[in-house]
């Protein structure tokens, strides 16, 4: 998701054709503490789901953030650690139009969030969308920086701010846009 009116960036001081509205993760981030010789036996990889060893289970899900004055949210893209049980029942649900009826089950995020602090292992709730759409996600600590801006919105300052950082700046790697 991208606006097409783009923006002067205060960082590299041209102009960027398009304000990217979302950045995602294409692994966690345990997964690439796994060395990439080792990945063919011990990681089990699709675009969704994830399962390291056998014992460790991961969802890919969204941080949505509504933007003030835009119909669309602004996306994180990241990854969740999942209990066994919950993460067999995701899976188990994944192509089920009744999972929507599913209650949020609780997760520890594992994906860095660069303009939010320490994000990983960061508690969240994990609620079920529409087969097609990855889970929303959102911090249990109503307080936190991510939580509030998913309660109030951000701006298209805050918006441009963070593309700087993401396309210009430092940012942590595997975010893509």
């Amino acid at each position: 998701m991208e606006l097409q009116t783009g923006f002067n960036c205060s960082v590299c001081g041209r102009h960027h054709a398009v304000l990217p509205l979302s950045y995602s993760v294409k692994v966690p981030l345990a997964a690439l503490a796994v060395p990439r010789d080792e990945w063919e036996r011990r990681v089990v990889l699709s675009p969704d789901l994830c399962v390291i060893d056998e014992r460790f289970h991961y969802v890919r899900g969204r941080f949505a953030v509504p933007v003030h004055g835009l119909e669309e949210p602004f996306i994180w893209g990241v990854w969740a650690w999942l209990r066994p049980q919950d993460f067999y029942r995701t899976h188990q649900l994944w192509n089920d139009p009744e999972r929507v009826s599913e209650p949020p089950c609780k997760a520890l995020l594992n994906s860095a969030l660069p303009l939010y602090g320490n994000t990983v292992n960061l508690p969240i709730e994990v609620l079920t969308m529409p087969v097609g759409r990855r889970p929303h996600f959102s911090p249990a600590d109503a307080a936190h920086p991510i939580a509030v801006e998913q309660r109030d919105g951000m701006s298209m300052e805050r918006v441009i701010a963070i593309a700087e950082r993401m396309l210009c700046g430092s940012h942590p790697e595997p975010f893509t846009r």
